[in-house]
Order: C-alpha cells, then structure tokens, then sequence
C-alpha cells in the first residue's frame, strides 16, 4: 500500500482527493493547518470512506516544523500539494500574504521530500499562469502571460520552482493546471466551505440561493463574450480529484515522459457567469437575485482548456457536467442550514 501525503487534504480539493484516493487504497497522510477549513471535515471523510486518514495539523510557513514532520513520516512515496491561500482578489490586496504563504511552504516542502528521498510530486497549479491566452482552447503550450494577480504569479513561480529542482535531483514532478473546480461530493458530507465571505463564484451563488446573501455581483457585464459576462471552465471537483489520482499511478508506475510535465484539468467547455446562474435557477428552483457590476481587478475576460494531453496520457476525463456540479453544490448548501 503506497502512502501518498496530502499537505491542505481538509480543504475544498483536498478532502474530495483524499475520498478518492482512499478509495484506490492509498494509504493518506494529511497536513492541514485549518486556516480555511475546519477539522470536522476528517469525520466526513472518515464517514464517506470508511478509513481514517493519518492527520497533523502543521503549519508548513514553519520550515523547523517541516522537517520535524518528514523525518517522523519517513516512508512516504508521493505527494499531493494542496496548501496555498488560493483566492485571486484577496491577493490583490494582500500580495505579501500570498507571496509568503504560496512560494515558501512550497520551498520548505520540496527540501523535506530532498532529505528523505520523496521523489514524486503533483502541485496544485492553475490556468492563471497563462493570463488572458491569445488562443482558446487553452492548450499546455500557451506561453505564459505576465500574471494578472499575485495568487497567479505564486503558480508560474511555483512550476518554475519545480522545473528547476527537477534538474538538479531525482524529483519527478507533475503540474495539474485546474481551470474552475466546483461542486461538492454525491454524498453532501464535504464540499466547498470558505471561511467568511465567499471568494469564488459557486458559493456565493448557491448562499445567495440560500437567502444567505442578499444579492450576488457579476463582476462586468461589457466583456467581449457572447453575454458580456466571464467565461470559465467549470470542472466537478470529484472529477479534478480523480485526476490527481491519474497523476500520481502515472508517477508512481514511472509512466512519466520527462522529470516535470504539465496537464491542463478542465472539461473543454466555457460557461459565462449568466450560464451558470441559468443552469443554477434550474437545478435548484431558486431565482437568483444579481446584480451586474463593475468589473474585478485581476480577473480575466475567458478562459477554458484543450484537455486533450491529459486524455490521451493519464487516460483520464470528466465524467459530470455543469448542472451535475451545480446540483451537488446545492445539495452540499442545503445541509449547512
């Protein structure tokens, strides 16, 4: 039984990855610090697989701390590196806070699996390194655009962080691109739980169907798209869970084609902001209450991605649609009541 640790396995993705590798029979160990999720999550887990996953709740921005942990677990095979604060605006306004929190736990992770020989590696990254691409579909040989927020510019630093520590030792690693994960698991135990004011489109759009929030902003109604509102690639989080399990089988059964590879997560298809809320008022009956508003700094007019590499090479695709996601999420809101 190969032991993969999972550092944020008690957030949003995080806990559905652990659902599903738990059910592959992995062996989990979880590294958590509960600054945007909450310990009853590994009950959850515990209840939806049956198997209660190791947990130490350790700040990883504690380099001392990070190598305590590695050298107590020394019999890990791969990791699975959520951790990250993860929300576009917010780090906007908080650039130092993400800088800090994103780039150094990365560093102190990738020194800890060099002193006890841990060489596979899955990052958490983002379809934010490309920018506003020039091309859509997204395909994984899109360059780089200069980063429109700092939450994006921790994810170029971070793979290019990788890249290089690939060359110099025996760390295989792969980068998951995530376009827009939502949703929440068909059981409504785990799902997406931000703490305070929803920062992502989903929750907020599902506590305004709530009767949570009064009313939910769409940020611009003048891009240039077929409704004026942003596009996105809405990807289930149970089906981004499984393919980070795709990833690490690829990495553990030395099925890899160089020491770092990037994969873009997404279904292939954009969904304007007025999509989802038209698909949301029909899986849940609720009419929305929405106001179109001036435009958010960092975000971009569209984005969704060319999963075909990742179809092809980790024999991996999505399996539920925008109104699954949707209906699960609902489901999930419904009994936070």
């Amino acid at each position: 039984m190969k032991k993969i640790l999972v550092t944020g396995g008690l957030g949003f993705i995080g806990s559905h990855t652990v659902v599903e590798l738990q059910n592959e029979g992995y062996e989990v160990v979880i590294i958590d610090d509960l600054s945007n999720s909450t310990i009853d999550v590994l009950d959850k887990i515990i209840s939806i697989t049956g198997k209660e996953p190791l947990y130490e709740n350790l700040d990883l921005k504690n380099q001392e701390s990070v190598q305590q942990f590695f050298k107590k677990h020394n019999t890990i095979d791969g990791i699975i590196h959520f951790a990250a604060s993860k929300a576009v605006g917010e780090s906007v306004e908080k650039p130092l806070k993400y800088y800090h929190n994103n780039i150094s736990t990365l560093i102190y992770v990738l020194e800890g699996m060099k002193s006890n020989k841990v060489n596979n590696f899955i990052f958490s990254s983002s379809c934010t390194v490309y920018g506003q691409a020039d091309v859509m579909p997204i395909t994984e040989d899109a360059p780089f655009k200069t980063a429109e927020s700092p939450y994006g510019n921790t994810k170029q630093i971070g793979e290019e962080i990788i890249f290089d520590t690939t060359k110099v030792s025996n760390l295989n690693a792969i980068a998951l691109r995530y376009f827009n994960p939502i949703g929440a698991h068909e059981s409504a135990k785990i799902g997406e739980l931000p703490i305070g004011v929803p920062q992502n489109l989903i929750p907020y759009v599902t506590q305004t169907g709530a009767k949570i929030r009064e009313q939910l902003s769409v940020f611009g109604g003048d891009y240039p798209t077929p409704d004026g509102t942003a596009v996105r690639d809405y990807i289930h989080v149970v089906d981004l869970a499984k393919a980070h399990i795709a990833a690490m089988k690829r990495l553990l059964e030395n099925k890899n084609n160089a020491s770092f590879e990037v994969f873009n997560i997404g279904t292939g298809t954009g969904s304007s902001v007025l999509d989802v809320i038209k698909a949301f008022e029909k899986v849940s009956g609720e009419p929305l209450n929405y106001k179109i508003v001036d435009r958010r700094e960092g975000d971009i007019t569209e984005a969704y991605a060319d999963t075909t590499l990742a179809n092809k090479e980790l024999n991996w695709q999505t399996e539920l649609n925008l109104e699954d996601a949707l209906a699960t999420a609902w489901k999930w809101q419904q009994t936070l009541k």
